[in-house]
Parts: C-alpha cells; structure tokens; sequence
C-alpha cells in the first residue's frame, strides 16, 4: 500500500498567497518600472469577479501585466529560487513543517498539489523536502522561453483532482492501492477533500469550515 500526503501550498503550508508576492519579486529584480501598472491589477480582478475572464485569464493577464508575456528560464529560474528562499525564510506555518515531518516519519510520500505556478513552487517543494510537485504549468517556447500563457489547465478546483489522477497515473499508481490525506484551506480543493482517504481542513476558509463541519472532515489549525 503507497501512502500519499498531498498539500495544498498556498494559505495551506504558507501563510499567505504567493502568486502576486513573486511576480513583485520578478518585476523588482528585472523591471521596477512595470510595478508603475500594479493599479491595473484590481480591474483585472474585478473583470474576473464579473465572470468576464476565466480564473487562468487571470492568472496569465496579471503576470503578462507584471512581468511580461514571455521571460527566458535563465532569468526566472534564479529569482524563483531567492523567492523560495523568502518563502521558506518567514511565510511557511510551524505547524505545516511538524505535519510533513510527521507523515514522512510514518512512510508518507509528500506531494505538493496547488494551483500556484511551477516556475517557483517547484523551488518551495524542494527546499521543503518533498518528493513531486503538481502545479500549474506555463507554456514553454522552443527558445527556453517561459511564457505567461498556461500549459493545460489551471490546477485549481476539479482541475487539481484531475491532474493528481493523471500524475497518479504517470508514476504507476493505482487508487484501490493507496491511502491518501490531503490537506487544504479552501473550499475550491473540495474535489479533492472528497476523493482522500482523510480529508483534513487546514486553516479553513469560513465555507470550508462549514463544508468540513458537515462532511465530518477533520479540522487543523497550523498557524498557531
């Protein structure tokens, strides 16, 4: 039997989102002058509320807006590891660590599932100590180009659930032969709470708390 302990990252083992945080890391160190269109971000955002875009809409506008359409890997592949460096340095919840350093000890695989972008989480997941990473892909030109543009679909929602059963897949794991926990702050992971063998809310949101109250889920606080 394979043992799974599948994380959400953001607001999960972080204490807040990173998306934003680190195309404000890419755009300091690379082009201060696009933080001049930061005050476009909210009418994107508010453009996605009004479901006129997609959430992976967007993601790819507002890194389009921040960063640029396109950026080469030999560029943000250094700033995406002084971010992880960041991140691990004063954003990750003591109590997430204990948890992986828990499930690890009794023979747990620990998989990172988030909807944030591989450019950096990869970068996390490694200085965590993790053993894979499924992420929201970008789309990679031929030059080595990392494009704003993402590669399938955002893992967010149904999306994660579907991409953990492909990377399920791809490694040669079967379901029936896995137990599986998975933790998570949001209710948009409620696909995939439903799917684990333990569900656990991690410092939920008020609507997970309330969905974790009812399905019987077990509820954690890792920010204290």
């Amino acid at each position: 039997m394979t043992m799974l302990a599948i994380y959400d990252m953001d607001r999960t083992i972080t204490r807040t989102g990173t998306f934003t945080p680190f195309l404000l890391h890419v755009a300091l160190a690379r082009s201060p002058w696009r933080l001049l269109l930061a005050p476009l971000v909210p009418l994107i955002m508010l453009a996605y509320a009004l479901r006129l875009i997609s959430r992976a809409q967007l993601k790819q506008w507002v890194q389009t807006l921040m960063i640029g359409g396109h950026i080469p890997s030999s560029e943000i592949e250094p700033l995406a590891r002084s971010f992880a460096d960041r991140m691990i340095a004063g954003n990750i919840y003591p109590g997430a660590l204990r948890q992986m350093e828990a499930d690890r000890a009794n023979g747990h695989k620990l998989i990172m599932a988030t909807a944030s972008n591989r450019i950096y989480v990869s970068a996390i997941a490694e200085r965590l100590g993790l053993d894979d990473v499924i992420a929201t892909d970008s789309f990679c030109l031929p030059d080595g180009r990392v494009h704003a543009r993402i590669d399938g679909e955002n893992c967010y929602g149904p999306a994660k659930l579907r991409k953990i059963e492909a990377w399920m897949e791809t490694s040669g794991l079967h379901r029936p032969d896995c137990t599986v926990r998975f933790y998570s702050d949001h209710v948009s992971d409620a696909p995939v709470l439903d799917w684990a063998d333990v569900p656990i809310a991690v410092n939920p949101s008020p609507r997970l708390r309330s969905l974790a109250k009812g399905h019987g889920w077990l509820i954690v606080d890792w920010s204290a």
